[in-house]
């Protein structure tokens, strides 16, 4: 009988437990600003005894400001709504009837004036940090890059390096992959970083062993440019604009350089739609000189022939154009991006030299004829991009992610080489003129499919990509008098070319108390045709391989962690290393590619440390690459007075270096940045140069420093002094000297802090320093040339920005992801 009272006493219990879940309410409503109406997020709300004031339940407002109080027991309350700079409002007498969803509507705070006059915290976050698989830098410690393009601010960062000629190198590479708010951008990293306004730019990540989801192009590892971006709710609007001051030298130049810009940014948002809108114009000519010296020898004739040359090398470049993102957020399982951008980017170099060629006898150095002549050369590159991406994220039941995406891009190049050779000292007699039009259109598509889902304690991430793009070169050839070149009829052609890329990936991330890990695996296979009107073969190259991917990182305490990293990469072969029809690139040299040429392929291991203080951090991390196939750039003796520069591969290369970096800032008013990179590079084997083949054993130390410090002068001035330096750098056949340009910022807030007005000193020269000059040197058993590239130094810039509201959503801007690599 007790056990059957019993019973029934618990069947009683959990019937009355029923009726009160059952009986359970809701409150929900919407927080705004009273005075601009936008949404207050993260506003608390505290759901209260009448009799005492007491706490029951509370909320916090989510990004749209709204909140839902649930399992709310029927009866009277109490509401109180507060958030830091606005008054406390209450709300007395809230009647709470079983199973009603109560709804306040929209609840208005009012600022408090009295803490917004009173109270003002002021702070700085850290200009770095390091992760599990990057190195992350804030875009505006780097003051001496405003007005200037993407190359100004990353060439300041630890392993990465700019020459003379523009070429970027990561970790001693100039191989790497360029990624635009974690998109990719299969591009030449040089034309790409070029068109991008430092002024956009949040922060730059350098992932230098990427796991498994990211492309394995880029045998140096990843750029990401984090670019700046909209509100959270309601209008904003930046611009930037930028010019330059007369030049302080003259090189005998043709032409004064001009050097203007500016930059607009807006974005609009709007509870579930996000749309920004950025368009940008920049014009930055290069005033600058050349001095070559060059000699052939013709072992067959016995002769040696010499012909050093001096004169103009200027560029005249300009870029512009605008970028359109939308966003829609359906639901809170839907949203919908569309991107489209249109650009156009132009480039001319001129470099007008006098040649003194003399042909000596090789054994007794004896003159045997001697020729002076003036080369006019003018090489113009044009090209037009167009593109669209349009994505999808739907969000399951269980959280996990589906993200789908479509991207389409049209590139139209083209672009001349005119040389003309002139007699002295008149110029009126044409002995040559060689003319080389191309046009080289490009359409190319990706699409991707990517799911993530947490498991256990972490988060397994596999997707599918599919890559295509096709080129169809045309080549032409105009030389007279027609005498003048017999061959000319094989600089001519068509050259076509189509690549297919498929492939799947898996990788899982997660936690175990202090250790942090992701480990992936991808599998990639490409198939090449390269079709040539002057070769009836069809060159074709397919390739099936796996990219395993490793990442640890390991938390000793709130200061110190370590890291190892491994990953597999390839860097592809673009469509201008495979032309082998021949380009007049000036007076004295040929360019061609290999349509065999094969892909490289490296092993990256790396092993860091980062320390974490109070004033700043410090990290150090090893590195070493095995390289499979390294290409190289390699001269070789077409005529007594022409170097034909062809690509081709080398059979292995290695690398192992050390790299460091630290921000650190001692003071108040000073910030001090300094990231620097010491490595050996060693290539080795056998090179196939054009049916030729030689041995080269070459390799050196190189090292790079970069440098940058920031004054706080007053309240409202600022003053950034940096210098990159790159040491000499070996090559397959000769060296590259080193590189030095220092930089000055001056700068002034002003409008209240939404403006800032900037005076530029770039390219800092004093005496002989021989800042932004370098000297590249080849030779081999039958040449030799040395050629110094010398540019405009002291140059001074003004630029004004202002912000209207400051950008920070997460919008993300389109980007060439295919054209540009031909540029």
């Amino acid at each position: 009988m007790i056990r059957i009272n019993s019973f029934l006493y618990l069947i009683l219990i959990l019937f009355s437990f029923q009726i009160i879940v059952a009986q359970k309410s809701s409150i929900k409503g919407v927080v705004l600003d009273s005075q601009n109406l936008q949404p207050i997020k993260y506003a608390s709300i505290a759901l209260l005894n009448p009799m005492d004031n007491s706490v029951i339940a509370g909320e916090i407002a989510s990004k749209n400001g709204s909140f839902l109080i649930s399992n709310v027991l029927p009866g009277n309350y109490k509401i109180k709504i507060y958030f830091v700079g606005y008054s406390n409002r209450f709300m007395d007498a809230i009647l709470v009837s079983p199973n009603q969803v109560l709804n306040l509507d929209t609840i208005q705070l009012k600022r408090s004036s009295k803490v917004l006059e009173d109270v003002a915290i002021k702070g700085s976050k850290s200009n770095s940090y390091n992760k599990i698989d990057k190195q992350q830098y804030k875009s505006d410690q780097f003051a001496t890059a405003k007005g200037g393009t993407a190359i100004d601010v990353i060439k300041n960062l630890p392993s990465v390096t700019v020459n003379g000629q523009g070429d970027i190198s990561l970790r001693g590479s100039n191989g790497f992959m360029v990624l635009i708010d974690g998109k990719p951008v299969l591009t030449d990293a040089q034309t790409v970083l070029s068109q991008l306004p430092s002024n956009t730019i949040e922060n730059i990540e350098l992932i230098t062993a990427p796991s498994a989801k990211y492309d394995p192009d880029g045998k140096g590892g990843i750029i990401n440019i984090v670019t700046k971006k909209g509100t959270t709710n309601g209008v904003a609007l930046t611009t930037n604009l930028s010019g330059g001051l007369p030049s302080t030298g003259d090189y005998n130049n043709l032409e004064k350089p001009k050097r203007f810009g500016g930059d607009l940014t807006f974005n609009y948002k709007k509870n579930k739609l996000d749309i920004t809108v950025s368009a940008n114009y920049l014009r930055n000519d290069v005033n600058g000189y050349r001095e070559g010296d060059v000699f052939t020898k013709n072992f067959a004739n016995n002769t040696i022939t010499r012909f050093p040359s001096n004169g103009e090398r200027s560029f005249d470049k300009y870029n512009y154009g605008t970028k359109t993102a939308i966003s829609y957020a359906a639901n809170k399982n839907d949203a919908f991006s569309f991107g489209f951008y249109i650009g156009k980017k132009f480039q001319a170099r001129r470099a007008d030299l006098v040649y003194s060629n003399t042909t000596s006898d090789l054994s007794t150095d004896a003159l045997i004829n001697q020729n002076t002549y003036f080369n006019s050369n003018l090489q113009t590159k044009e090209g037009t991009f167009t593109l669209s991406n349009f994505d999808y994220t739907h969000t399951f039941a269980n959280k996990s992610n589906l993200i789908t995406s479509l991207l389409y891009e049209n590139a139209n190049l083209y672009g001349n080489t005119i040389n003309n050779n002139l007699d002295l000292p008149t110029k009126s007699i044409v002995l040559q003129q060689v003319s080389n039009p191309y046009s080289n259109p490009i359409n190319g598509l990706r699409f991707k499919l990517d799911y993530s889902i947490a498991i256990g304690s972490g988060k397994l991430e596999s997707g599918y990509q599919y890559r295509f793009d096709k080129q169809n070169g045309n080549f032409d050839y105009i030389v007279y008098p027609l005498t003048a070149q017999p061959d000319a009829a094989s600089f001519r052609g068509t050259a076509k070319s189509i690549n297919h890329i498929n492939g799947v990936y898996s990788q899982y991330s997660g936690k175990t108390n202090k250790l942090t890990y992701v480990a992936g695996l991808r599998y990639e296979y490409s198939a090449r045709q390269v079709v040539l009107s002057t070769d009836s073969n069809t060159h074709v190259l397919n390739l099936s391989n796996l990219f395993p991917s490793s990442n640890l990182l390991y938390t000793f305490n709130n200061s110190w962690n370590v890291k190892l990293g491994y990953s597999k990469r390839v860097q592809r072969n673009n469509n201008f290393e495979l032309n082998p029809i021949p380009e007049r690139e000036h007076s004295e040299t040929l360019e061609q590619g290999d349509p065999d040429l094969l892909p490289q392929f490296v092993d990256l291991v790396e092993l860091g440390m980062n320390y974490t203080f109070k004033k700043g951090n410090i990290f150090t991390t090893l590195y070493y690459q095995n390289i499979k196939n390294p290409i190289q750039r390699v001269n070789s003796v077409y005529a007594d007075t022409i170097l034909n520069r062809v690509f081709t591969n080398a059979d292995r290369a290695r690398l192992y270096g050390f790299e460091f970096g630290s921000n650190v800032k001692p003071v108040k008013w000073l910030s001090l940045y300094a990231g620097g990179n010491i490595y050996n590079y060693k290539i080795s084997g056998n090179l196939n140069v054009l049916g030729k083949t030689s041995t080269i054993d070459n390799s050196n130390w190189v090292y790079n420093l970069n440098a940058n410090s920031t004054f706080i002068l007053h309240q409202n001035w600022n003053l950034t002094a940096n210098v990159n330096y790159t040491s000499a750098k070996p090559t397959a056949q000769g060296e590259d000297s080193r590189f030095l340009s220092p930089n000055l910022s001056l700068k002034k807030t002003i409008l209240k802090g939404n403006g800032t007005l900037g005076l530029q000193w770039q390219n800092i020269n004093f005496g002989c320093m021989g800042s932004n000059q370098q000297r590249i040197t080849t030779f081999g058993s039958d040449f030799y040339t040395t050629t110094n590239y010398i540019y405009e130094t002291n140059v001074l810039l003004v630029n004004f920005s202002y912000n209207f509201n400051k950008l920070s959503s997460k919008n993300k801007l389109p980007f060439s992801e295919i054209g540009e690599k031909e540029f």
